[in-house]
């Protein structure tokens, strides 16, 4: 069984690619209870990495992902949707 979970150092790459913002993945593990727009993420932003990480994983994200305020909070949700769902 694969274990899929989303990191920092991807979710940081995903923030790259999808919004064109650039952040250090260490910073935003220890900013991780910190707001999205701390690092300069708006929900458009957000909702670029939902898609993405939807055709990444071939699963579908619950339709409050984008709503999530802290990279903590999306990534827990994330995780535990790609783990029920794998």
């Amino acid at each position: 069984m694969i274990t899929t979970e989303v990191t920092y150092e991807e979710f940081a790459a995903l923030m790259k690619q999808a919004a064109g913002i650039t952040v250090d993945p260490q910073e935003l593990r220890q900013s991780a209870e910190s707001p999205f727009d701390v690092f300069g993420l708006d929900s458009l932003g957000l909702l670029g990495i939902v898609g993405e990480l939807e055709n990444r994983y071939g699963a579908s994200l619950p339709p409050d992902s984008e709503r999530c305020r802290t990279p903590r909070e999306f990534l827990n949700l994330v995780n535990s949707t790609l783990t029920a769902g794998a």
